[in-house]
């Protein structure tokens, strides 16, 4: 990803040199193609492009706008023949995805960031407003994080630059953790107090000793998608399936896949392939990567992997590993790991780390995320809850009966799953268990995050299959 870092000093003081100066060594591991900067009325950007797109090292930034505003943007546009169209002559010829972007933030403002579609992270400074607009995408896929400090807003692609200079002390924020020990954190946190994430499909808004948090972007659960039979359903899926693994595969490098032979990554390789077949050529090849252990069986991915690969008609990347060994990834004592999971010492998996960084590629394609995108194990319950609450309890019953005869399960033991959907949502999902050596105060205060949020559910106005979403 392209690293963006800016700090604003709202009573116009100048940025410190030193200051500057260690961010730009902090980041210096980015800037593999180069760094670009800007400084004045108390403003400093920082950029380190990572240019994946044919299009991207084309862009120029930071980017000033035709209004006078200046943006650092670092993702994908996939509707830019959309925005172009409506948008017009207001780009004056610049087609880049960054042009784009500002172009409709100038014609439309803050309603605009609906209207982007991809993955992505902006920050805008505006100098008549005298104001700063943090956004990301309605996924929340590219990070964006900001520091609010008595004089001085800062805000970052990267938590490092983020945090107090070497030698002053920082705090924990114990609610983030709380979130890891339940289910997962609340989306405006991170692991530091002072250091906000900007949330999913939300702008932050900075002003001088203000910040505001807006959501541009709402999913709307009464809408459906009917079709007549499964086999439409089936191919809308293939068609938006599709078009997700053909948006990220244009790259001006060959593009990389971890393929294990499991459902997801499987999926991704086999529709690249169909897509490039079909005559997709914004990308030179796919590649593949898979690790295996052959001392265990139960890890031995190589059957499954190499079947797709016989489908592909070509071997891809193979690499050994020792399971039982490398179960844990090793940490790098001597460096601290801003980022969660930054710190990870890839050296005892040296043959991966180097095709990662041999500079062949840019794209890494992964399954993960595939089971909680796809609801994992395929199940009943969300259907039959669905039901229950519409009150077509005929159908309910048709269909209760129905998954407990094909599942083989008593459809009482079912009856109760799908009743639990209904309860608060701590009481129905199957978190963690509190574990019992935390302090008593400590979960005191943390009790929402140790419960995952809990929400009252409203059966008039959400149901119960989109609660689960």
């Amino acid at each position: 990803m392209s690293v963006q870092f800016g700090l604003w000093n709202f009573d116009h003081a100048s940025v410190a040199p030193n200051d500057i100066a260690e961010i730009r060594s902090t980041l210096a591991g980015y800037a593999s193609d180069g760094i670009s900067e800007y400084c004045g009325g108390g403003i400093q950007f920082l950029y380190l492009p990572f240019h994946v797109t044919p299009g991207s090292d084309l862009e120029k930034q930071p980017f000033l706008s035709r209004s006078g505003q200046i943006c650092l943007w670092d993702g994908r546009l996939d509707n830019r023949q959309e925005l172009i169209g409506l948008l017009g002559a207001e780009l004056r010829g610049n087609l880049t995805d960054v042009a784009i972007a500002v172009a409709a933030l100038d014609a439309w403002g803050p309603v605009a960031l609906g209207k982007l579609i991809g993955d992505w992270a902006l920050s805008l400074w505006n100098p008549k407003e005298h104001s700063v607009l943090l956004a990301k995408d309605f996924l929340g896929a590219k990070s964006l994080y900001y520091a609010v400090r008595e004089n001085s807003f800062a805000w970052s692609t990267l938590l490092d630059p983020l945090l107090p200079p070497k030698n002053r002390p920082f705090c924990l924020q114990e609610e983030y953790l709380a979130g890891w020990f339940s289910h997962f954190p609340d989306t405006d946190l991170t692991p530091f107090v002072g250091i906000h994430s900007v949330p999913p499909a939300s702008y932050v808004l900075l002003r001088p000793k203000n910040a505001t948090v807006r959501q541009y972007w709402k999913f709307d659960p009464h809408k459906r998608i009917r079709y007549r039979n499964d086999g439409q359903y089936e191919e809308h899926f293939r068609t938006v399936f599709g078009e997700s693994v053909r948006r990220r595969l244009c790259s001006k490098t060959a593009v990389l896949a971890d393929l294990s032979g499991g459902m997801d990554s499987s999926s991704i390789v086999c529709m690249a392939d169909a897509l490039m077949a079909g005559g997709f050529r914004e990308t030179p090849r796919l590649d593949t990567i898979s690790y295996y252990d052959d001392s265990e069986p139960n890890w031995d991915e190589a059957p499954f992997f190499r079947k797709v690969e016989q489908q592909r008609g070509r071997p891809g990347h193979h690499v050994a590993l020792n399971f039982q060994l490398h179960w844990h990834p090793a940490f790098d004592p001597r460096v601290f790991a801003a980022t969660p999971a930054s710190g990870i010492n890839l050296s005892e998996h040296a043959e991966y780390e180097s095709h990662l960084r041999s500079g062949a590629y840019r794209v890494l394609l992964q399954g993960i995320g595939g089971d909680e995108t796809m609801g994992g194990v395929p199940t009943p319950v969300p259907e039959l809850a669905d039901l229950l609450a519409a009150g077509r309890i005929p159908a309910f019953v048709h269909q209760l009966i129905s998954w407990a005869v094909a599942r083989r399960i008593p459809a009482l033991h079912l009856l109760t799953d799908v009743l639990r959907e209904f309860l608060p949502t701590f009481l129905c999902r199957d978190l963690p268990a509190t574990p019992t050596w935390l302090f008593p105060e400590f979960e005191r205060r943390n009790r929402r995050a140790l419960n995952a949020y809990p929400r009252r559910f409203r059966i008039l106005v959400h149901c119960p299959a989109f609660r689960r979403t």
